[in-house]
């Protein structure tokens, strides 16, 4: 039952998602981060099978590093979006990845952007985007109350928003939530909604 999605707003975009650590009808862990630093600048929010999400969010991470070191500048957010729908896609026949993709970034030239990656490696540059089951309360919940002109606080009420939707309505919906934002000043956490706390279990 993951929740993942993501808005642009006036200088910044933002990605929000669950932080459970599911299997089948099994809670492993609720802090997981889904929300990955690609680099200064980049954020990819991922959902899917884990071991994908994580396998391939790395390997993405890792060759936008690389192509950094090799060539001394960073990636476009555009560019690394369509480095990563044609991983998605190569994988696509061979051994495809169960893995859907939110990549939030800021550049200079352009600005913030978002772009919307799904699984059989469809690429869209979007406003606003969600993926899970959280999505058919996300998106009808942005549809009505996104503007493009909106400040950092309108855009974090309208993302507590949609998790309070998510939380009313989805009958399994994850507790916590993380935040994340990329402005000029770099990709970095926001805030942590959390409604559980992780509690470890000492060994009898």
């Amino acid at each position: 039952m993951e929740c993942v999605f993501g808005l642009v707003g006036n200088g910044f975009a933002i990605v929000a998602a669950d932080t459970s650590a599911v299997h089948s009808i099994l809670l492993h862990k609720n802090n997981e981060d889904k929300i990955m630093l690609l680099d200064s600048h980049k954020l990819v929010a991922a959902s899917g099978e884990p071991g994908d999400r994580v396998q391939f969010t790395e390997y993405v991470q890792k060759n936008v590093s690389l192509y950094k070191f090799r060539n001394g500048i960073p990636l476009t957010t555009a560019a690394a979006a369509n480095f990563t729908r044609g991983e998605l896609a190569t994988a696509l026949r061979k051994n495809p990845y169960s893995v859907n993709i939110l990549m939030a970034g800021y550049d200079n030239e352009s600005g913030a952007s978002l772009y919307y990656i799904d699984y059989i490696a469809t690429l869209h540059k979007v406003d606003k985007g969600a993926f899970g089951y959280g999505s058919y309360f996300s998106l009808s919940t942005m549809d009505r109350h996104y503007r493009s002109d909106m400040s950092v606080e309108e855009a974090i009420e309208l993302v507590d928003k949609c998790i309070l939707e998510i939380r009313s309505r989805l009958v399994v919906a994850p507790p916590n939530f993380v935040i994340k934002i990329v402005d000029k000043d770099g990709a970095r956490d926001y805030a942590w909604r959390q409604s559980v706390q992780d509690v470890t279990t000492a060994a009898v």
